[in-house]
């Protein structure tokens, strides 16, 4: 396998502080009552990721495993912010439950698959599948979103992949994937409030 990177991967490091750094603005958002978040899509942001930190550890990824660890992590605080200020949370519907039932499926059939390329998909999949209830929330209320989280947790993803040392697909692929869904999620909240130019809680760029 070839091994190429254009950071030293300790730089992976920073990855996951940004995006540790990202969920604990939108967690402190989520208190202040300027972020509404969708407890289908971040229960299982924060499953996903901490399951498959543990699948990395096992494949010995090495230190790319560092920024799938704080992918989890920080969902999983706003998910508890979330839970403790409840007029916060949005009200689930059967496009949420079919999302999460979907997420679900594949979730189970990545613990089941024993061939870590395929395992991965699965992993991606889900996580998109979670993703799809908070698109549509940004599409009809980007203001119920937090941008600044989708700027860093893109970041620090991207700074994972230039860290890379393995290009096998469970090295990169969960990295590349959260690059590309905080790109979808950011800028679909970003052009939404250009498009609507409601008042909302502060300038476009707030979180």
């Amino acid at each position: 396998m070839v091994k190429t990177h254009m950071l030293d991967p300790h730089w992976v490091l920073l990855g996951a502080v940004l995006g540790l750094a990202g969920s604990v603005r939108y967690a402190f958002a989520t208190v202040r009552g300027t972020a509404r978040p969708n407890l289908v899509t971040w229960s299982l942001w924060a499953a996903v990721p901490l399951i498959g930190f543990f699948a990395q550890l096992d494949a010995g990824v090495g230190l790319p495993a560092v920024q799938t660890l704080a992918a989890g992590a920080g969902p999983a605080a706003v998910v508890t912010c979330g839970l403790l200020t409840r007029r916060n949370l949005v009200r689930l519907g059967r496009f949420d439950v079919v999302c999460a039932a979907v997420a679900a499926a594949a979730l189970v059939g990545w613990l089941v698959l024993d061939q870590a390329p395929l395992a991965v998909v699965c992993a991606v999949v889900a996580d998109a599948a979670a993703a799809l209830p908070t698109l549509a929330k940004a599409w009809r209320d980007p203001y119920s979103e937090n941008l600044l989280f989708y700027v860093l947790v893109g970041i620090g993803a991207a700074v994972t992949l230039m860290t890379i040392t393995s290009w096998a697909p469970e090295s990169w692929a969960f990295a590349a994937y959260v690059f590309s869904m905080c790109a979808v999620l950011g800028g679909t909240v970003f052009t939404r409030r250009r498009v609507l130019r409601q008042p909302g809680p502060g300038p476009v760029f707030q979180g």
